[in-house]
């Protein structure tokens, strides 16, 4: 994943360790020690050893201009991943903070400094993930979780997804199937929860979904169900009335965590709808879809930071098994490298 990202930082790493490199260049300047001739052996080693140590202990301060043109690269680099903007400014700053006016001294690492300086800024953007597993143990079951999204993202596949990576950690999970109005996405439902082994309270079609999901917590209640999954019926920002049906449900449910669901690849699109989204109904934690197909990356380090919401799985494929909990410090693992 995040394949082109990847390499763009990979190049910026190696713009900005030149520059720095660069600047740490020996410079001779007036009182400099010039040239001796050569001195006998029990001397010349003795000088030797001192201008050795007086450049191995001299420091370089790093400065603006010199890292001028490194991160104008890093800037477009970042552009042209699908980074937002405000989230690119974010990164640029953050790295001109830790690196301008900092002191070097000539035999440190260049490539040691700036990967630790990129991966600062990124995990700075991109917050602390949300640990799904570790929510669901420390709060009083069950644990109501609502999903959230645009039609067509994969929001109905994704509960299927978490439902088995739930049942794989130990916990009894129930769906509420809230997508009332189609009948191929209550048809959809029942399919996922038969392969996965979950139970799914639905009513009929056209019902409202309101009282699904209120059937669906009474169940979990009663039986002793550790986590409701409550789906609903996809929707655009743009249609208010069907945003504020999402108002209406989370009233009457009272979730406990709700979850908004979107492409990886809808770069900054998905930026615009996520803020909507959480304007209107509000978020606790995103989730990707398609994480596979995002060559770029920028999508998931932009939503992150632009909504202030921390990512909680990155779907990677179709089958229940493709989806990842997501590790802000895996992630800058995968996009710096080996540095």
């Amino acid at each position: 994943m995040f394949g082109g990202l990847r390499e763009r930082l990979q190049a910026a790493r190696a713009r900005i360790g030149s520059s720095i490199q660069a600047a740490a260049a020996p410079q001779k300047e007036p009182g400099d020690v010039p040239d001796l001739p050569a001195q006998s052996p029990a001397s010349s080693v003795t000088f030797a050893d001192k201008v050795k140590t007086f450049v191995i202990d001299r420091e370089l301060i790093i400065t603006d201009s010199e890292l001028a043109g490194a991160l104008s690269d890093l800037e477009i680099m970042l552009l042209e991943s699908d980074v937002a903007l405000p989230v690119t400014d974010a990164i640029i700053g953050n790295v001109k903070r830790d690196l301008v006016g900092s002191h070097r001294r000539i035999g440190q690492s260049v490539d040691g400094l700036v990967v630790t300086t990129l991966r600062e800024a990124l995990l700075d953007v991109l917050g602390t993930g949300f640990d799904l597993s570790e929510y669901i143990r420390s709060h009083e079951r069950p644990v109501k979780i609502l999903f959230t999204g645009v039609n067509g993202t994969g929001k109905t596949t994704t509960i299927a997804k978490v439902g088995a990576f739930l049942k794989k950690q130990g916990f009894s999970v129930v769906i509420g199937a809230g997508d009332t109005y189609r009948a191929g996405a209550m048809e959809q439902i029942n399919v996922h929860a038969e392969r996965i082994g979950i139970r799914i309270i639905q009513h009929q079609q056209g019902a409202d979904p309101s009282a699904v999901l209120f059937d669906a917590v009474k169940y979990a209640v009663s039986h002793k169900i550790d986590v409701v999954l409550a789906d609903t019926a996809g929707r655009f920002h743009t249609k208010a009335n069907l945003m504020n049906q999402l108002g209406k449900i989370r009233r009457v449910m009272n979730p406990d965590l709700i979850v908004y669901v979107d492409e990886a690849v809808a770069g900054n699109d998905a930026i615009v709808r996520a803020a909507e989204f959480d304007k209107t109904v509000g978020a606790d934690a995103v989730i990707l879809t398609k994480a596979d197909m995002d060559s770029r990356g920028g999508a998931a380090i932009s939503i992150a930071h632009t909504i202030g919401k921390p990512l909680m799985f990155l779907g990677t494929g179709q089958a229940y098994d493709d989806i990842i909990p997501f590790s802000p410090s895996a992630m800058v693992e995968e996009l710096l490298g080996d540095g």
